[in-house]
């Protein structure tokens, strides 16, 4: 019998037809312990740098990191960490009135006090909101029926249009995940997708808060994306190159070490002698928007690359309608 966790992390994964077969059992207890074994090393499964003379690369323009914040608002009534990532945005050593970019689930707990408050004050504040989910709970879209999947769209996007006045132009599905349905019902609904550089690895699974190892982790993948900068795959805009960094919103860790976390990101960038922005963060609204409709994805058929384990969990099989993940060579 697999353990209970085990078996847990599978159901938040897979549904649960998915789940019943001894075959997808196996496979899902493989992604369960290289998961739980990521979690608790910090293993970003990234190698740095190769070596000292691959930092000499010119790279043409400047990064600003383009902060992107998955799950909330959080309903958690005590020491909420959605409003205190709000005022530490606002508030911080680093760059005060850093603008980021929140891809929100509307219903389910949301719907609570204080996260019912939190949406309005993020458009208040001068973020940008992006659709996440609109679904009772934190559902892999690809795994919705059509019905359910379009409803969630259709709620998600009249939602924020309520709190916003103006539909959502950016999508990024739970998990990660999304094939040729998704993707096309996306675009049909006027939002692009966009995925990520850059992961704290902060995510919640069962009950884990935390960022292991975070300076190594954010320095092995900001290592992955110097050589993308140095041939000119990142695209220029407004003169810099936008790096999109995820983070979880609903983590009290992730919300108590926000300013460590800033600071983190400008020390590896200097180490990786990546140039940087006089103004690393993004504060004008107009110019993160631009810059995440930039770095979203074409078209479903795009190889793209997702930090550590996760391009491995979707994989490359087009027979499961999988995302096209691969590494960067």
């Amino acid at each position: 019998m697999p353990h209970p966790v085990t078996r847990s992390l599978c159901k938040r994964f897979l549904p649960t037809r998915l789940t019943s077969s001894n075959h997808s059992l196996a496979r899902c207890q493989v992604i369960a312990l290289a998961l739980s074994s990521l979690l608790l090393s910090g293993c970003a499964l990234i190698s740095p740098a190769s070596n000292d003379m691959s930092l000499l690369e010119p790279i043409s323009h400047p990064v600003r990191f383009l902060l992107t914040f998955d799950d909330g608002p959080s309903a958690s009534s005590s020491q909420n960490p959605t409003a205190s990532i709000l005022h530490d945005l606002e508030h911080n050593p680093v760059q005060p009135g850093i603008k980021a970019l929140f891809f929100v689930q509307t219903r389910g707990a949301t719907l609570r006090s204080p996260g019912r408050e939190l949406l309005p004050r993020e458009h208040a504040d001068g973020h940008l909101i992006g659709f996440h989910t609109a679904t009772s709970g934190h559902h892999n879209h690809r795994f919705l029926s059509h019905e359910e999947f379009i409803t969630s769209l259709e709620n998600g996007i009249t939602d924020i249009h309520k709190v916003t006045g103006s539909a959502p132009k950016l999508v990024r599905p739970p998990f990660w995940s999304y094939d040729s349905r998704t993707f096309d019902a996306y675009q049909m609904h006027g939002m692009h997708l966009l995925l990520t550089d850059l992961s704290a690895n902060d995510g919640k699974i069962w009950g884990f808060n935390g960022s292991p190892r975070r300076r190594i982790n954010l320095y092995n993948q900001l290592a992955t994306m110097r050589p993308k900068m140095v041939v000119g795959r990142i695209p220029v805009v407004d003169n810099v190159l936008p790096i999109v960094v995820t983070f979880h919103d609903t983590n009290p860790y992730t919300a108590r070490h926000l300013h460590e976390y800033l600071q983190i990101l400008l020390e590896v960038a200097a180490e990786l002698n990546i140039p940087v922005s006089p103004q690393p963060f993004y504060q004008d609204k107009a110019e993160l928007e631009r810059a995440a409709l930039a770095r979203t994805i074409k078209s479903e058929s795009e190889v793209v690359v997702l930090p550590g384990i996760w391009s491995w969990i979707w994989g490359t099989n087009p027979d499961r309608g999988r995302s096209k993940l691969a590494s960067f060579n």
